[in-house]
């Protein structure tokens, strides 16, 4: 038997690893075993073992040694053994990068069973339709996730010769192996090889995160939420991630297992409803939860399990949030003394409050109205005016004081004047990534691309509503609702913060701002973030153009300016803030 050291580590919470090396999960079952809460004894294979694995294609050397030598510390641990026919040990073998990407990985639960361990099972559980529901359960998985088997599911009740049958039917890759040991291999095998998987790799792609990094794999002993009614699995969330409320908010679905509640397959209840079955667990975990909070200076995402009545926490990460409530929770945990300011800054991101300050449609507009056009939605918000079909007529137009919608068959860059002076632009082809697109991202623009041909001519000299975020255009003026951010207490807390932190000033549109700034909107180029660095040379200020844009903000803030104008002051605000942290973290060359 090896031992554990290079390629795996403990989760008993003696140390707390880098997050780097054992992924976000890994990590937090190692703070919560380190705060000695209730979490089934765990280990991990590191992120460097996957990057071994996929570098040459099988498992490195003294790998699988140290894999057994974990599992030899979970049977001490859980006084239960791996394979054997009596007190059975399960496993769950879940991925986990340093960066959580929900969904996006590989994960294999109650492995180790076999007719034998089901029969035991059913024997130790009293309840023999427990044991075959969690064979089926592992047997689907495996399936699915390791042989890649085109099946939806498994007949419950079933014979293990028809579940092989179907798996072999369905185009499988090889079949279910009946041994306990060589099931974990494969299971091993398929989560780092999930890290290349196409919807990882286009998640990846989509939030501008390295491929070079991998997926720690953790095996945990199962923990059982569908042996019995007092058993169950859900989710809570610290704070109520769409709100900012700080209550608990979450989902509890009895006798199941958390791939019940991720598939969508059955409807959970509130957590209320734990809290009518199993108060002393439902106290557990609100308890634990403000622990967990606490400990980690953010919202808490929480996966947890009941069996037979009694509490395990599985997995706990920061939680993703809508907009809104990004903006009240980092208010609010500045006013608790959780966070600094500066910290609450960085929580905040410029695209979510550009989102949250975006017109948008007032409630059950669109239902009445009358759809002219449809496309697809390239840059969102909403813009209303005259759609003229021409770029020089739209800049007349729009210098003369009047909203225009640029209509156009594509754009070019010959129609960027037209485009700044437009409220929306609307295209007959094209997609998300045209120069349309691309360019009214840049601008702040709401635009609806690839609406098809002869829309020009049916939208000319219409007053039209362009909704780009759901890539539609309405007849006439739809009322609106326009948020401001002065409107909102907490937005304005966080102003107030980034301003202060901000290496540039800000200034709105219309507000009284110092002379001799640089009208981006009439240089040309200056709606292309790409070209303000040679544009920004010697200017002491600048205003519009693509300083509408990330990007756009960290070239000021690269340039040294003194000031910008902008529509909106805020998000401008924290793309400066992000641009000065990343200056200060860039390595050295």
């Amino acid at each position: 038997m090896g031992t554990i050291g290079r390629w795996v580590l403990p989760l008993d919470g003696a140390a707390l690893p880098d997050r780097a090396l054992v992924g976000s999960k890994a990590r937090g079952i190692a703070v919560m075993r380190h705060a000695g809460l209730p979490v089934p004894p765990a280990f991990v294979m590191t992120t460097e073992a996957c990057r071994a694995y996929l570098a040459g294609g099988e498992l490195p050397e003294g790998l699988p040694d140290e894999l057994y030598a974990g599992i030899a510390m979970l049977e001490a641990e859980t006084g239960r053994r791996f394979g054997a026919p009596e007190r059975p040990l399960l496993l769950a073998v879940r991925s986990g990068a340093a960066v959580s990407m929900p969904g996006m990985l590989d994960t294999v639960l109650n492995l180790g069973i076999d007719a034998e361990i089901e029969a035991a099972l059913a024997r130790e559980s009293g309840d023999a339709d427990f044991a075959r529901d969690t064979h089926r359960r592992f047997h689907e998985m495996y399936a699915r996730i390791v042989l890649r088997a085109g099946i939806d599911g498994l007949q419950p009740e079933g014979t293990v010769e028809a579940w092989r049958a179907a798996v072999a039917e369905s185009g499988a890759t090889g079949s279910v192996p009946a041994a306990p040991a060589d099931q974990l291999l494969g299971a091993v095998r398929a989560v780092f090889e999930s890290w290349n998987g196409r919807r990882a790799r286009r998640y990846r792609a989509h939030h501008g995160l390295s491929d070079d990094a991998g997926t720690a794999v953790t095996l945990q002993a199962m923990v059982f939420g569908n042996l019995g009614r007092r058993s169950g699995t859900g989710v809570l969330f610290s704070r109520n991630p769409l709100s900012g409320v700080p209550e608990p908010y979450g989902e509890y679905l009895a006798r199941a297992q958390g791939e019940d509640v991720v598939s969508g397959q059955r409807t959970p209840q509130g957590l209320d409803a734990l809290a009518s079955s199993l108060p002393a667990a439902h106290a557990a975990l609100t308890q634990a939860a403000r622990r967990l909070e606490a400990l980690n200076r953010d919202v808490q995402d929480i996966e947890f399990s009941v069996q037979e009545g009694a509490l395990y926490l599985l997995q706990t990460r920061t939680a993703a949030r809508a907009p809104a409530a990004a903006i009240r929770i980092a208010v609010d945990l500045v006013n608790e003394g959780t966070i600094s300011t500066g910290e609450a800054v960085a929580r905040v991101s410029a695209a979510q409050v550009r989102t949250l300050l975006m017109p948008r449609l007032a409630d059950g507009a669109a239902e009445a109205a009358t759809v002219l056009a449809e496309g697809e939605g390239a840059s969102p918000g909403i813009g209303i005016g005259r759609a003229v079909l021409e770029a020089d007529e739209a800049e007349a137009r729009g210098e003369a004081g009047e909203d225009v919608v640029l209509v156009r068959p594509t754009t070019s860059p010959e129609d960027v004047h037209g485009m700044v002076a437009a409220r929306a632009v609307v295209t007959e082809t094209g997609g998300a990534t045209s120069h349309a697109a691309v360019v009214s991202r840049s601008l702040g623009v709401p635009c609806v691309v690839g609406c098809g041909a002869g829309v020009g001519a049916a939208l000319a000299g219409r007053e039209v509503t362009v909704d780009g975020t759901a890539g539609q255009v309405f007849d006439g003026a739809l009322p609106v609702r326009a948020p401001e951010e002065t409107d909102d207490p907490h937005l304005r807390r966080i102003a107030d913060w980034a301003r202060a932190a901000a290496p540039i000033a800000v200034y709105r549109t219309g507000e009284r701002a110092p002379e001799g700034a640089l009208d981006l909107d009439r240089t040309p180029g200056g709606e292309d973030a790409g070209r303000l660095p040679a544009l920004l040379q010697g200017a002491r200020g600048a205003s519009g153009g693509a300083l509408a844009s990330d990007a756009g903000v960290a070239a000021a803030v690269a340039a040294d300016l003194e000031f910008i104008i902008v529509r909106q002051a805020l998000p401008a605000l924290l793309a400066a803030c992000a641009a000065a942290r990343a200056e200060h973290t860039e390595p050295a060359a």
